[in-house]
């Protein structure tokens, strides 16, 4: 009977100090929550430019935590979209500018072009934007930037995009060159100096005069007067 009672006396003095346990640890989470609270009411009140590295963290998780609409596929970061699909039957290993295409589908790519001539960095901007204006009405998205006084970055959303931007500009008078993944190629300027100068060569060659069988006959006259 005695040995019952200080069963049951334990079980109490147990069930007491768990429900104390209890307490305690509901009444700290509250303190803690209250903290937060005041420490939230007063990072709320902070000036933009009073943030902190941890404030605009703190910032930025909310946005995403409020924000319940997921983004579409194109308006993704591009290393969170899901690389598209290669049908490794439709490359050619003996085309390799058509593999690169085809490995830049859908990934941002910098090409470089450089204008012709000595031009200031006002005239390459002025060239340039002609060139982005005309790509844009073409239906071709690419965002420019004039980086030295001669050279200028095309920058494309789609990759594969870029031979068709680069067949573009080589065709333009001003273009000196086009880089696309280090390799180049000559714009309209280069190879209408190299025409000019295959020109100016042949035109000199018919300047130069031709020896015939009459100039070759009087000249032997001559030479044979002028032993007499």
């Amino acid at each position: 009977m005695a040995c019952r009672k200080q069963i049951h006396l334990l079980r109490q003095v147990f069930i007491l100090l768990f429900l104390v346990n209890c307490v305690v640890l509901a009444s700290k989470d509250n303190q803690d929550k209250k903290e937060d609270n005041v420490a939230g009411e007063k990072w709320k009140k902070k000036k933009i430019q009073d943030y902190s590295d941890a404030d605009v963290e703190r910032l930025f998780d909310q946005w995403e935590d409020n924000d319940e609409d997921e983004l579409e596929e194109d308006e993704l970061p591009e290393w969170k979209r899901e690389p598209p699909k290669v049908d490794l039957s439709q490359l050619d290993p003996s085309n390799p500018e058509g593999m690169l295409k085809v490995s830049k589908k859908g990934k941002t790519l910098m090409m470089f072009a450089t204008i012709s001539g000595e031009p200031t960095q006002r005239e390459t901007e002025q060239i340039s934007q002609l060139w982005h204006t005309s790509l844009f009405n073409a239906n071709y998205d690419t965002q420019r930037f004039v980086v030295s006084e001669d050279r200028v970055i095309f920058m494309l959303s789609d990759g594969s995009k870029a031979w068709e931007v680069k067949d573009f500009l080589v065709k333009q008078e001003r273009c000196k060159e086009v880089s696309i993944e280090g390799k180049s190629y000559d714009g309209a300027a280069v190879q209408n100096s190299d025409d000019n100068r295959t020109t100016k060569k042949s035109d000199t060659d018919d300047k130069k005069p031709s020896i015939t069988k009459d100039n070759k006959i009087k000249k032997i006259k001559k030479e044979k007067k002028e032993e007499l």
